[in-house]
């Protein structure tokens, strides 16, 4: 499985717009396209930034999906009042689900960057230390990582039912990261909390 995300800084009086507009229209059309299992939205009405990702069942689905995707990525970048955006590609390396997301669900997304053998090494890691952590903490969903061989840079995500529970899980996570990061020999780029106004990625199991 591969995947196209979509990091749009918006106007942050425009966010609500701009999902409503992702949820209706941008959903619908990419999700008809040959090879498409599903669209997620992340967003940060605080800072405005938004990531849009859009799962596909080939690498070779992704890429010819490009010309199809841009006015779509286009329409999305108006309604949240922003005149450009970030693309970027992935392998998805792991992907665990205790349960669907619910209504008001939040993720905590972490941005790692390494050598060229990062990638390799990644989900090994992810599996072994990541996982049997994140998934006993309460209120957890889901996890999954992604990867990109090319940049050696790889991002994780782990979603909770509530911002509740996120908040509750900051500390450790923090250490997690670090024992992470140093087994990995990897650099953390960023991390950052954020709503998950829209939860249709249809990737399986993957670990």
């Amino acid at each position: 499985m591969y995947a196209r995300t979509t990091t749009i800084q918006a106007d942050r009086s425009k966010v609500e717009d701009g999902i409503s507009r992702v949820r209706d229209q941008v959903f619908p059309a990419v999700t008809a396209i040959d090879g498409c299992a599903g669209m997620s939205l992340l967003v940060d009405r605080e800072s405005g930034r938004c990531i849009a990702t859009t799962a596909w069942e080939s690498e070779a689905a992704m890429r010819a999906s490009t010309d199809q995707v841009k006015p779509l990525r286009d329409d999305a970048e108006q309604s949240f009042g922003a005149n450009s955006s970030e693309v970027a590609t992935w392998e998805v390396a792991v992907m665990h689900r205790d349960h669907a997301s619910p209504e008001g669900a939040c993720a905590r997304v972490t941005w790692l960057r390494g050598d060229e053998g990062l990638a390799d090494r990644a989900a090994d890691v992810y599996r072994s230390v990541v996982l049997p952590t994140v998934q006993e903490w309460d209120g957890f969903c889901s996890a999954n990582l992604m990867i990109s061989r090319e940049t050696g840079r790889i991002v994780g995500t782990v979603t909770f039912e509530t911002s509740a529970q996120l908040e509750a899980t900051r500390e450790a996570a923090k250490d997690l990261r670090q024992r992470a990061s140093e087994r990995l020999g990897a650099t953390v780029d960023d991390v950052a909390e954020m709503e998950v106004a829209l939860a249709h990625l249809h990737v399986p199991e993957l670990v």
